[in-house]
């Protein structure tokens, strides 16, 4: 098959000893109709196999009966070779063995000699018709290959994501996208999780949700380099709203000497964030875990060290390491056992159902989450009332990711003396359903809502698939919107057009590679989501003011 501007032609290819049906088949094969091309002849079948191994043609009609290689051997040859072409028998002879032998060798037509213009055409028509079939089939999964392997990443992450968390079922085994990704076995190391907090000054609170997605990407950005660097095959985890979580693994000889290299990654990791975007970080440090099945368990560490703020090693520096409960002295209020409650699970949840505004799920996380709570040992007032203000800060920050503020629906100052009166589990969990469910019946009714929502999603979406080829007429269609209006709410949502707002997201990634130095130049185009390199180059040259290349010596 070969390309001709944009069509698709045919290659055909005739072999009979008879040079009249040689030139008769030439004439009577409607070749522009057909869209297909001559390919080549031969008069025997020995000049049939190299010509077919020289062309390679879709389709091959050939006669039987011709001098040192019948057509029928030739064909034999074919099969052995792997020849997946189509292949027409034109004979002069309707004999039942040779139609029989045909047959086992998976020839497509049989024909007789003479043919008319008609059963030349309409055989022709069908094998053409059904090499489509099978092109558009290749085409398909190979698309389906492509995708499958741009998605795997996004599987591993996901993977990893619901293992720290602790959504993942721990008895399943690991999907075959991840074998290997976290070791255990032969290989098992011990696991620890950093939890990273971005602090919500003035400034970031002021950015609209698509600039804080933005924001939050480049602090990831500068994480995954800094930890790159500093520990090998870490995992940066992006949680609800503010939060991240590091996952660390070293062998458990190495557990002890570890802490204080953990210390000093921690401590560049902040020192980066803050010279680079002029952003706080809070850090806490979850212990060590010989099973990955207990990685959740050092998350709600980090979370609970983070939300204590006791046991910082460096005074002045907010890093914080998890205590034990026998750690704590009497007059230290202690904190909720991390298995038997899972609070980082729970926001993880809560902030999932709440950007997507899905009352009936919310109530279901929040009710699942209070039933355990009952059976929880030690829970002071200050424990629920802690409990409470987390909730409503996560709640809070996935509200305004959703491009909800709460000071439009409620009295901030009256929220917060609420939530502090709240010192039972159950008073507190009706206080948080009948918010919940205010907040959902309001939203209901706000069309500027639901067109946040949308935006929401298309900025979420942009920053999962920004290697893919995005169309903003695709977003629409996942979201019920027309591509103009689209066009129109998102512009007015993030201050700038759809295809402005990709690019930008494309270069920031594209500038975080390229100082990573782990690949070339045209190779980040592709991973950007760009085949043109020159294309790719004017436009980042547009973004950053310097070529790729300028970029890298500066």
């Amino acid at each position: 098959m070969t390309i001709m501007g944009e069509m698709t032609m045919w290659k055909i290819a005739i072999i009979d000893d008879d040079r009249a049906v040689l030139q008769g088949m030439r004439k009577i094969i409607p070749w522009d109709e057909l869209e297909a091309e001559h390919a080549g002849e031969a008069m025997d079948g020995q000049q049939g196999l190299k010509l077919i191994a020289s062309v390679n043609p879709d389709i091959v009609i050939t006669d039987i009966y011709m001098p040192l290689m019948n057509g029928l051997d030739m064909v034999e040859e074919l099969r052995k070779i792997g020849y997946e072409g189509k292949i027409v028998i034109l004979s002069g002879f309707a004999d039942f063995e040779y139609a029989r032998q045909a047959l086992r060798l998976n020839v497509d037509d049989y024909l007789s000699k003479p043919i008319t213009v008609q059963t030349i055409k309409s055989v022709l028509e069908k094998a053409i018709a059904q090499l489509e079939g099978a092109t558009v089939h290749k085409l398909e999964q190979h698309q389906l290959k492509q995708k499958l392997m741009q998605y795997e990443p996004f599987v591993e992450q996901e993977w990893v994501k619901a293992v720290v968390t602790g959504n993942v079922n721990l008895v399943k085994p690991f999907p075959p996208s991840v074998q290997g990704l976290l070791p255990h076995g032969e290989d098992a190391s011990d696991f620890l999780v950093i939890a990273v907090e971005i602090l919500r000054t003035v400034r970031v609170s002021e950015l609209s949700p698509s600039d804080f997605n933005l924001f939050r990407f480049a602090v990831g950005n500068i994480l995954q380099e800094v930890i790159s660097a500093d520990w090998k095959n870490a995992r940066l985890i992006e949680l609800h709203s503010q939060h991240m979580a590091v996952l660390l693994h070293a062998p458990h000889a190495e557990r002890e000497a570890g802490r204080l290299r953990i210390r000093s990654l921690c401590d560049s990791m902040m020192k980066h964030v803050e010279d680079y975007l002029k952003v706080k970080l809070e850090i806490g440090i979850g212990s060590w875990k010989g099973r990955w099945q207990e990685i959740a368990d050092s998350t709600e560490e980090a979370f609970q060290a983070l939300a204590a703020k006791r046991n910082a090693p460096f005074p002045g520096l907010p890093m914080y390491e998890w205590i034990r409960d026998h750690d704590l002295s009497d007059n230290q209020s202690a904190l909720l056992k991390p298995t038997e409650l899972r609070p980082v699970q729970f926001y993880q949840q809560l902030g999932e159902a709440i950007r997507h505004l899905q009352e009936s799920q919310i109530e279901e996380v929040i009710e699942r989450f209070f039933q355990q709570l009952e059976g929880a040992r030690r829970i002071t007032e200050k424990d629920v009332r802690n409990l409470g203000l987390e909730t409503w800060a996560i709640l809070t920050y996935s509200l305004l990711d959703a491009g909800v503020r709460v000071a439009e629906l409620f009295d901030t100052a009256l929220l917060k003396e609420e939530v502090q009166q709240q010192t039972v589990p159950d008073k507190l969990k009706a206080w948080l359903l009948d918010k919940v469910s205010v907040i959902c019946q309001l939203s209901g009714k706000s069309e500027k809502l639901k067109h946040k929502q949308a935006v929401d999603f298309m900025v979420q979406y942009i920053h999962e698939h920004y290697a893919e080829d995005l169309h903003l007429s695709e977003l629409a269609e996942k979201v019920y919107i027309s591509r103009n209006y689209l066009s129109t709410i998102f512009r007015q949502a993030t201050g700038e057009t759809f295809n402005n707002y990709v690019t930008r997201v494309r270069m920031e990634k594209a500038k975080s590679m390229i100082l990573e130095g782990r690949w070339m130049i045209y190779e980040v185009a592709e991973r950007v989501g760009y085949k043109n390199v020159p294309y790719f180059t004017t436009l980042f040259k547009k973004h950053t003011g310097t070529n790729p290349t300028e970029f890298v010596k500066n």
